[in-house]
């Protein structure tokens, strides 16, 4: 009898434990925010927006794109302020490739060692070289020889970051000479218009609205942009600077899995959409859905070129 008794207390005290204590709440329960390291209007952005809104409309939870500019930092501000949020699937970062391969190795605390795991990429984009339409030459060997008797100016957004060093890979190659360069946050028509640089490396995204007031000498990546057919990649002028250039969405490594498949599924979703694919057409960018092991191993052989990028530069 009385060890019925006991029996029946226990189970008392457990139920009134269960009630007294709140169930775990499903994934996403509050506001997610979506982190772009750069500011409003460029692919990534674009794309993330997408994201975020229908992720709001799917899970019936706030979500949005929060924008950290680095200041001439690149991405690297942006991904430290990813890094330091919880590991709660809230915090979600959209990353250029220099993200996972170049922040853990130039002393950044918080990114070394690497903090992230790939859920995913989403985008290749169409980058280029630009010079203004008043430029005294029309493709990269022009600019060589005009660099050797004038002072030609670089805007980049970062030193550290990819597109800058395949610019000074390549200008070490086709001895171009760059008088100085400095960081933007941004490089669009304005920046090419207002004289501030005579050279830049930027996302054909950003001077869309002037591509036919600018002389785009080569562009970044595997293949010619479908919107520039005649203007060679920098792979095909110097072979072994050959890399793509992608942004993914990321999340701490101790991230739960549950909450990485529902960003998953929104992601892949937007990226399938009529939307997505006419975004596509109308920029030249590469928009496609690469999951999180096809994404890491990206990462992986990009780390291996960029080994290859480092000796040029030496």
């Amino acid at each position: 009898m009385r060890k019925i008794l006991a029996m029946a207390l226990a189970a008392s005290v457990s139920c009134a434990a269960l009630l007294s204590s709140p169930a775990t709440a499903a994934y996403p329960e509050k506001p997610v925010s979506f982190v772009v390291p750069w500011p409003p209007g460029d692919l990534e952005d674009v794309l993330t927006r997408m994201i975020a809104e229908k992720f709001q409309s799917k899970y019936l939870v706030a979500a949005a794109v929060v924008n950290k500019p680095g200041g001439g930092g690149g991405p690297f501000p942006g991904a430290i302020d990813v890094a330091k949020a919880p590991a709660d699937g809230y915090t979600v970062g959209s990353f250029i490739i220099a993200s996972p391969t170049i922040g853990p190795n130039i002393g950044i605390p918080e990114l070394a060692p690497n903090p992230f795991e790939p859920l995913g990429n989403f985008l290749t984009y169409p980058f280029v070289i630009v010079a203004g339409e008043n430029a005294p030459y029309d493709d990269i060997d022009g600019l060589a020889k005009h660099s050797q008797s004038n002072d030609v100016v670089l805007g980049h957004f970062g030193a550290p970051l990819i597109p800058t060093k395949v610019t000074k890979a390549l200008a070490k190659k086709k001895d171009i000479k760059f008088a100085s360069d400095a960081a933007f946050d941004e490089l669009n028509c304005n920046t090419l218009a207002s004289g501030d640089v005579d050279v830049m490396n930027t996302t054909l995204q950003l001077v869309l609205p002037c591509l036919d007031k600018v002389k785009v000498l080569a562009s970044i990546g595997a293949d010619r942009i479908a919107l520039t057919p005649d203007v060679p990649t920098v792979a095909e002028i110097v072979p072994e600077l050959k890399v793509a250039l992608w942004n993914g969405l990321f999340v701490h490594k101790d991230t739960p899995q549950d909450a990485r498949d529902k960003i998953i599924a929104v992601a892949k979703e937007v990226m399938e959409s009529d939307a997505a694919k006419k975004l596509a057409k109308d920029t030249g960018a590469l928009i496609y859905w690469q999951d999180a092991e096809a994404a890491q191993k990206q990462i992986e052989s990009d780390i291996e070129a960029l080994a290859v990028m480092g000796k040029v530069l030496e």
